[in-house]
């Protein structure tokens, strides 16, 4: 008996170690920016066409039937994209398992430049709040490269500097900063157009994550996707110096890619929490989406929906989709973090993220007549039947 308490006592002080806090709060928040960010790229995109618009009107009519464009800056993932992703990913996911070695330089140099871009996306509002009082927010041209306001050059120069920084330092806190911009400029910029996508695309990766965790030993006689998640790269610029006998940052130290979080412990020296960029992503995909279908629906006044099977006063029916999906992430993140305790071993974290964030947004979306409408693209205006029916 006091065994098995001192086994509990153990478990409960692993999951509030500040490793394991750090990742729940800084995934969670992860999400929720990310998704707000999203939303607010709608509304822009939406003031700007309604700007346009109101020009058009007082120039005269536009040639032609003209329909306002999409927002190009985002991409739409379609059924057949979200089939074929888990498939493509594990394709991505042996090459860099077999030719790590010799392609190590290749990966370092695309990660860093894709870092750079996405962290002076996170670090955009900032800048333009920092710059508001003094500028006018005019573009400035850079030849072919574009036009880009005060606040898009100093974002961009100062992500370069945080990248330069990690380079040179290889700091885990700079590595982890760089994932955070990954992670919301993906759920940003990538959309799910309907639940149907979500359900294909979420249910693909489950699959995808539980076969290279769990089952990859018996085939490569290794763990695939730990080995390549923890295997670090040699420093670019540390391998250029030698290359040309510089004596400058020969000594540069080897890079962990920014394909994760890492949080090391405060209490236990040599522990840290690990969280795959993937397992913020791919639920922050649908968690976007759910924010995007809670923002659609509060502007409709759609008399003829489907009547909800729940009373219309019901605390239920109060409840947002977006607000379920999240207290079912924090769930499965929870779920996920036991089982790692529990059996001492890497577990395939959407393998508890899907179920706790798909199922139940299901149920709800059904208990409130809105699964129809959102099986299909929600977003989308069209009489057509084959959007009534499941």
């Amino acid at each position: 008996m006091e065994e098995i308490s001192q086994t509990n006592m153990e478990l409960a002080y692993s999951l509030v170690d500040s490793s394991r806090v750090s990742t729940f709060l800084i995934s969670i928040l992860l999400i929720v920016y990310g998704s707000f960010r999203s939303l607010n790229m709608d509304q822009e995109e939406k003031e700007r066409l309604q700007r346009e618009e109101k020009d058009n009107a007082l120039s005269g009519p536009p040639p032609g039937n003209a329909q306002p464009a999409e927002n190009g800056n985002v991409h739409s993932i379609d059924a057949t994209q979200a089939m074929f992703l888990p498939i493509g990913a594990s394709f991505s996911l042996l090459v860099m398992f077999f030719f790590f070695d010799s392609m190590q330089m290749v990966f370092a140099v695309c990660t860093a430049v894709l870092a750079t871009v996405a962290f002076a996306f996170l670090l955009l509002p900032m800048c333009q709040y920092l710059l508001r009082p003094c500028s006018s927010g005019t573009k400035i041209s850079f030849g072919c490269c574009g036009r880009f306001t005060s606040a898009e050059i100093m974002s961009f120069c100062l992500s370069v500097m945080l990248v330069f920084l990690w380079v040179m330092t290889g700091h885990w806190l700079l590595m982890d900063a760089l994932a955070m911009g990954l992670c919301v400029t993906m759920i940003a910029f990538v959309r799910l157009p309907s639940l149907k996508v979500s359900t294909l695309l979420l249910t693909g990766l489950l699959i995808y994550d539980v076969f290279w965790v769990f089952f990859s030993t018996y085939i490569f006689n290794a763990n695939v996707m730990v080995k390549v998640a923890t295997r670090p790269a040699d420093n670019p610029v540390g391998m250029m110096a030698k290359k040309f006998n510089l004596g400058v940052a020969r000594d540069a130290p080897q890079l962990s890619l920014p394909g994760k979080l890492i949080f090391p412990s405060m209490h236990n020296a040599g522990h840290f929490s690990m969280l795959g960029l993937g397992d913020i992503v791919m639920p922050g995909l649908l968690l976007c989406f759910v924010m995007r279908y809670d923002n659609y629906k509060r502007q409709q006044t759609d008399t003829l929906a489907p009547a909800p099977i729940l009373p219309p006063n019901s605390l239920s029916q109060k409840v947002t989709y977006f607000h379920c999906s999240l207290i079912g992430y924090f769930v499965g993140l929870l779920t996920a973090t036991v089982s790692s305790e529990v059996y001492k071993n890497a577990q395939p974290a959407l393998l508890y993220l899907v179920p706790f964030t798909l199922l139940p947004l299901l149920l709800m979306a059904y208990l409130k007549g809105d699964l129809r409408r959102m099986w299909h693209e929600p977003f989308i205006k069209s009489t057509q039947n084959k959007y009534m029916e499941v």
